[in-house]
């Protein structure tokens, strides 16, 4: 139902009408819907996805394998592969990706910097998770 792809499945929901106030520590798939005040954290060496829907919010750091955004970022974004900005996301906060796909209207207030898997920037920055 929350698929993606076949590779990584959605197999956590936070709902709408759900507020999380603490860190998210997470494997697999993540859709969030709803309103997180904390850090949404993939396991380290796993593959890990995080879909953020058009309602939902983090304000804090993000950090996964591959990202689709379409609601409100306020922190950093660490995504070690895929990066998908859909034309109403909003990122207030430093990105770090591998792969950008970002779409006409997507906002992002901050830098956006390209690594390469052998960045050193973005190996310490996932190693400390």
């Amino acid at each position: 139902m929350f698929e993606r792809n076949a590779k990584t499945p959605i197999d956590t929901l936070i709902g709408a009408s759900t507020r999380i106030e603490g860190d998210v520590l997470f494997c697999g798939g993540l859709r969030i819907d709803g309103h997180v005040r904390g850090n949404v954290i993939g396991e380290p060496g796993e593959p890990t996805h995080v879909v953020l829907g058009e309602a939902g919010r983090i304000d804090g750091e993000v950090r996964c394998s591959s990202l689709v955004v379409s609601g409100e970022i306020n922190g950093p974004v660490y995504v070690s592969e895929m990066l998908e900005i859909q034309p109403k996301a909003r990122i207030v906060g430093e990105v770090y990706y591998k792969v950008l796909e970002m779409h006409s209207g997507a906002q992002v207030q901050g830098k956006l910097s390209r690594h390469d898997s052998a960045d050193p920037v973005l190996h310490l920055a996932v190693s400390e998770m």
